[in-house]
């Protein structure tokens, strides 16, 4: 009979048979190759956030899944990196079989809050309490394929982004794109966008948050080809005007920051800057770029398909199990009424807006 154990640790007591045996795990499985659940992404959490583990499971002593994850005040888990990853969920091996609460249990957790598990996470989905699209541009077909599917869809959209892209050209100066710009200035001027745009449409501002500016520089110095950081730039006149940070493995790219000048707002550089990278892209190997969770027009024009990724809790009894319900579900119950509401999620964006620009007075 096997000898079962679980082992807690922090992400960088992690050694290189770990990551290996992990990856392993994971081409296994036939998940997407996405950064996000890569252990060089867990690493790059834990050296930015101490609260950062790593439950270990084994079989007489071998390694067979990876459970990473945030332990909070009275044992409250989270997704390593909620609220900047874009795919969670556990690494197991063939064959495992797990109860939720007892692998909780095991790591000293009293929940486990999720916000984007991935499809086929059976240990967890039973406890999502939401499901949401992702949407994905699908380039394994080369770019000029996805190209001209696309014109057919929507022949109106391309004319336009083309048409923009050479009056910005005209009216500004020459235009150039770069797909991995190793400039320092350039990822911090994306920073200052994003940070103003969160700013502007009412939205908690994720780079008021020190650690996440640390993760964002350590990944974007990261060489792991499994989990590193791309900063793509649209320049007009040597001037940056639209930039995006996003994580890629050698097949898939994670759309993750993206944001442009407002000044250049009329041109539509934000989404010249993701025609121009999905070319980039394709021609990098990539087959896959996941646009992320959340509504956006932009994204419903690219896109191929989608990924479903699901919101919740898993919950032990408990004081801790408590707090979690107490401080989550009336949240996460709100803003789905507003969503599932298209008149009223509009009225309240607008609302936000509105906040915004009075804040920024």
């Amino acid at each position: 009979m096997s000898s079962k154990r679980i082992d807690v640790v922090a992400p960088g007591e992690l050694g290189a048979d770990d990551r290996k045996i992990w990856r392993e795990i994971r081409a296994a499985s036939g998940a997407p190759a996405n950064p996000f659940m890569d252990p060089a992404f867990t690493a790059a959490v834990g050296a930015v956030r101490a609260q950062a583990r790593v439950a270990v499971l084994r079989e007489d002593g071998l390694p067979v899944g990876y459970f990473p994850h945030e332990r909070g005040l009275a044992g409250r888990g989270r997704a390593i990196g909620l609220g900047v990853s874009d795919s969670q969920g556990a690494v197991l091996g063939p064959g495992i079989r797990l109860d939720a609460r007892a692998l909780l249990r095991a790591c000293g957790l009293s929940s486990f809050e999720f916000d984007n598990l991935e499809a086929g996470q059976d240990l967890f989905s039973a406890h999502s309490a939401e499901e949401l699209a992702s949407p994905v541009v699908d380039l394994g077909g080369g770019f000029e394929g996805y190209a001209q599917e696309l014109r057919r869809r929507s022949p109106g959209f391309c004319k336009q982004t083309l048409a923009k892209e050479r009056r910005l050209s005209r009216q500004v100066g020459p235009v150039r794109f770069v797909y991995d710009d190793p400039d320092p200035g350039a990822l911090r001027t994306l920073m200052g966008w994003k940070s103003a745009q969160y700013r502007r449409t009412g939205r908690r501002d994720r780079f008021a948050q020190a650690w996440i500016i640390r993760l964002v520089d350590l990944l974007a110095r990261g060489e792991d080809p499994e989990c590193r950081g791309v900063l793509s730039v649209l320049y007009a006149a040597d001037r940056p005007v639209a930039a995006h940070f996003g994580l890629r493995s050698p097949t898939f790219l994670s759309w993750w920051f993206p944001a442009y000048d407002p000044a250049f707002g009329k041109y539509s550089p934000g989404v010249l800057l993701q025609w121009r990278m999905l070319e980039a892209a394709a021609a990098e190997g990539i087959g896959t770029v996941d646009l992320g969770s959340g509504p956006a027009r932009y994204k419903e024009s690219f896109k191929t398909g989608e990924l479903r990724v699901y919101e919740g809790a898993v919950v032990r009894p408990g004081p801790g199990g408590a707090l979690q319900r107490l401080g989550r579900e009336p949240v996460r119950a709100a803003r789905r009424f507003v969503r599932d509401r298209p008149r009223l999620a509009r009225t309240a964006a607008r609302t936000l807006e509105g906040l915004g620009r009075l804040r920024e007075r």
